[in-house]
This record gives C-alpha cells, sequence and structure tokens, in this order.
C-alpha cells in the first residue's frame, strides 16, 4: 500500500470514529451534556467539547505524528482549568464500552 492509499485509510477511520461519538454526544444524548463539535480554543481546534465541564475529547488516528503538538495543547488545556480525555480511532470504533465508560468516569469526576 502506497503512502497516499495509507493516509486516506486514517482519514476514513477518523472520520467513520468522529462521526460515531458525534452520535453519542450530540444533542444531550450523553448524560445529558451538551458537548460540541470541532470548536475553537484558543489557537486551537478541539474535536468535542463540553463547555459545563471544560472537558475536551480528542481522538487520534492509527499512527502518532503530532504527539508534541498534542501534548502542547493539552498543557495549555489544563492550564486554563480544562481537562482532556483521548481515544485512539481503532478503540472509538471497535471497544465501545470502553470508551463510553472512560467518558462517562471522566464526566463523574468532574460534576462536583
Amino acid at each position: 500500500m502506497d503512502e497516499v492509499e495509507f493516509a486516506r485509510q486514517l482519514r476514513r477511520r477518523q472520520t467513520d470514529a468522529e462521526s460515531w461519538l458525534w452520535g453519542y454526544l450530540r444533542d444531550r444524548r450523553f448524560l445529558g451534556l451538551k458537548f460540541r463539535r470541532q470548536v475553537p480554543c484558543g489557537i486551537y481546534v478541539l474535536d468535542f467539547y463540553c463547555h459545563e465541564l471544560q472537558l475536551a475529547v480528542e481522538l487520534d488516528g492509527g499512527q502518532h505524528l503530532e504527539s508534541a503538538r498534542d501534548a502542547e495543547r493539552d498543557a495549555w488545556l489544563v492550564g486554563q482549568g480544562g481537562r482532556v480525555v483521548r481515544f485512539w480511532n481503532h478503540d472509538v470504533l471497535l471497544r465501545t464500552d470502553v470508551v463510553l465508560e472512560a467518558l462517562r468516569l471522566m464526566v463523574e469526576t468532574g460534576a462536583g
């Protein structure tokens, strides 16, 4: 498989994972909380964000080329009083129960 096809497959999985997760988060479907998709925050754009809990949900592809930028963004968000939970696209699509349970725990520990 060439590099272009590999990149296309990664993007397709990311789009599928984002769409699937958005199906659970939109319209207050997840524990009654309001999440927004593709939210500008400072100089960053967050995959999903819940303003009530200052909780960012980020998705990563099958290869991780931007770990330094992710760490910088996460540190900035934490410095602003926010929290970040990060999932691999593969887990979002194939380990649904684990992803939703992790999100539930983040919400419960931030809802105090």
